[in-house]
């Protein structure tokens, strides 16, 4: 073999085996984009906000905002906004669309079928159409469930156990979320077998919410029951000051009611979800097709009491109650 032929093959064999390095180190010195629609106002502070939980999570998967990922935050002061901001993500080119609740989720499935999405939490992705099944989701959509659904019943359940002579509870439903309507009718059938009647209000706003309140007055509402939605997760001061101000007993499925003065809150913690939606994120990264990952569910649930609003609503907490408290606010 001449000098010319043997040069030419070791170059070869050297091209061959640095091909896959120079794929792998390109591979790991690209920078992620994720898009982030969520359908509520920006919080002042994300790593206090439960979206936060998303940033650590990230973080401890080794990836560090504006080094190897860029997140490309969008939230919409009103749900009008969503698919606009959804359509500013497309034309980002983002390699992944973390959606923040249901209404965020179903802008993002009608705004594309490339780009995977993950749900940072749903209340009911099969019955809402956003998956197949939960562990076999088909399409580009996967991620967490918050079954708020299913949490209704014990809504019920502990504001009866609270006030046993309740006879007429109100329920605050955002009309344009997809799986309102679902937790509504598990709540209506708890209530039903136990001869408490609901009264079901629709709000968009913050002055709607302020209307309801004084309606309930006048059809002699004993309790206030506000579902998982953007909104009443957004207003939750207000609604917990309202019904305070009415003297009513109040409680939602997210945590960060009664840390905002509602009496009860009973649910999953958004911010572990959000944490744990980093892990899909990071999957898809790899490779993982979204229609291939099992939707997962919380397997963890917290009850928070607000004892300070209980002694201003003159309510003794039962110690039935008290001693299966994750929290006890004084």
């Amino acid at each position: 073999m001449d000098n010319r032929r043997r040069n030419l093959v070791v170059a070869l064999g050297v091209g061959a085996l640095a091909a896959p390095f120079a794929s792998l180190a390109q591979h790991e010195s690209k920078v992620w984009r994720v898009g982030f629609l969520a359908s509520r106002t920006r919080p002042a502070l994300l790593d206090s906000d439960y979206f936060g939980g998303f940033l650590q999570g990230m973080r401890e998967l080794g990836y560090v905002d504006g080094k190897n990922m860029v997140i490309e935050w969008r939230f919409a002061d009103k749900v009008e906004s969503l698919p606009h901001l959804a359509a500013e993500l497309i034309r980002l080119k983002v390699d992944v669309i973390v959606a923040a609740g249901s209404q965020a989720t179903s802008v993002a499935q009608k705004a594309t079928t490339m780009i995977p999405i993950v749900m940072g939490n749903s209340n009911d992705p099969v019955g809402s159409g956003f998956v197949k099944t939960l562990a076999r989701p088909g399409g580009n959509i996967t991620g967490l469930s918050n079954i708020a659904a299913d949490l209704g019943p014990k809504l019920v359940e502990m504001l009866l156990t609270i006030a046993p002579k309740l006879a007429r509870v109100t329920v605050l439903i955002n009309p344009t979320s997809p799986s309102n309507l679902a937790i509504l009718k598990k709540i209506q059938a708890a209530a039903q077998s136990a001869s408490l009647k609901v009264l079901a209000e629709e709000t968009r706003t913050a002055k709607e919410i302020e209307n309801i309140f004084s309606k309930m007055n006048k059809e002699n509402a004993g309790a206030v029951i506000a579902l998982t939605d953007s909104l009443f997760v957004q207003q939750r001061r207000q609604i917990a000051d309202l019904a305070v101000s009415h003297s009513l007993p109040s409680i939602a499925a997210f945590r960060e009611f009664a840390l905002a003065g509602g009496l009860m809150s009973y649910g999953t913690s958004f911010a572990d979800l959000y944490r744990r939606a980093a892990t899909y994120v990071d999957k898809i990264f790899k490779g993982a097709k979204p229609g291939d990952l099992p939707v997962e569910q919380p397997t963890k649930f917290e009850l928070l009491i607000n004892g300070k609003t209980a002694k201003v609503l003159g309510l003794k907490i039962p110690q039935s109650l008290l001693i299966t408290a994750d929290k006890v606010i004084e």
